[in-house]
């Protein structure tokens, strides 16, 4: 077990923070899923349970490694239950700066002095929350990738005022829920991975909006010429195209460079609500029966 972490909480019971909870309950620690609304609470161990039991099926858990994890996992609507005796809490909810701020000023004062509070942003830095705790050192990013409980990747990342402990700790605490940490020692909008993915996306956006190709044949070039396994459009999809919406949003705000807008053909999609899987139509239709 890592040193200095036995419980752990996660804030946010959407499509990340619910498999984070299990990744946690799976790697032995006790954990706590909490969020504001009770009936994201009942959609998210409904969806665990579906997907666990389809993993004892393929031989990925035994059916004791499944029953622990229940036995660790515990859902509340209340952030005090949640992070009273956290040493680590993972924040997952909407990738908005405001509300995060919110939510940090509410876990500095409800969890104890010493608990770690790590946020899930994907392009957010930590400093910018930080500042409303009184444990700066003790904030960080620790950046899961969709869909948790498949992807191996977290990216850990310091700000200038993130001590060494918190930074190694964290690490140490991604080896023992089998996911591989990979430490980012500066902070910078975005991270590595969706740097990376924002510049192959925003040309990708460029492209279609420009009458170039459609963006059915992109997908196809990137897939069949770059051997991606998604497109760029169903890229966009899987992972929401709000998540996409807001962080080019969080951008323009810091840069204030009109090419850092979201497109107009994200504008359009946010505004029709589709966006992506989890609404069953974004750029490409999921309803049953369509093409």
């Amino acid at each position: 077990m890592v040193k200095n972490i036995k419980q752990t909480a996660v804030i946010g019971a959407g499509s990340m923070g619910h498999q984070i909870s299990m990744l946690c309950a799976l790697g032995g620690f006790e954990t706590y899923l909490q969020d504001i609304e009770e009936k994201s609470l009942h959609k998210a161990k409904e969806t665990l349970t579906k997907r666990m039991n389809k993993w004892m099926k393929q031989g990925k858990v035994s059916e004791k490694e499944k029953d622990e994890a229940f036995a660790k996992l515990h859902f509340t609507t209340d952030l005090n239950t949640a992070v009273k005796d956290a040493d680590l809490v993972i924040e997952a909810v909407v990738e908005k700066l405001d509300v995060k701020r919110n939510v940090f000023k509410e876990l500095d004062a409800a969890a104890p002095a010493h608990t770690i509070l790590a946020t899930n942003s994907s392009t957010i830095v930590n400093s910018k929350i930080a500042d409303v705790t009184s444990r700066p050192d003790k904030v960080l990013n620790m950046h899961f990738f969709f869909p948790p409980l498949v992807m191996d990747c977290v990216e850990v990342v310091k700000s200038e005022q993130t001590s060494e402990e918190t930074a190694q700790t964290a690490m140490d605490f991604c080896e023992q829920i089998g996911r591989t940490g990979v430490l980012l020692d500066k902070e910078i909008y975005g991270f590595i991975a969706n740097r990376l993915l924002f510049a192959l996306s925003n040309e990708a956006l460029f492209l279609y909006e420009n009458g170039y190709a459609d963006y059915k044949d992109i997908d196809i070039i990137t897939k069949k010429a770059l051997s991606h396994p998604l497109g760029p459009f169903e890229l966009m999809d899987l992972s929401g195209i709000d998540v996409g919406y807001y962080a080019n949003m969080q951008l323009y705000e810091e840069t204030g460079n009109p090419k850092d807008k979201p497109t107009k053909s994200l504008e359009e999609l946010m505004k029709t609500g589709h966006l992506g899987r989890k609404t069953g139509k974004g750029w490409y239709d999921y309803t049953k029966g369509a093409e």
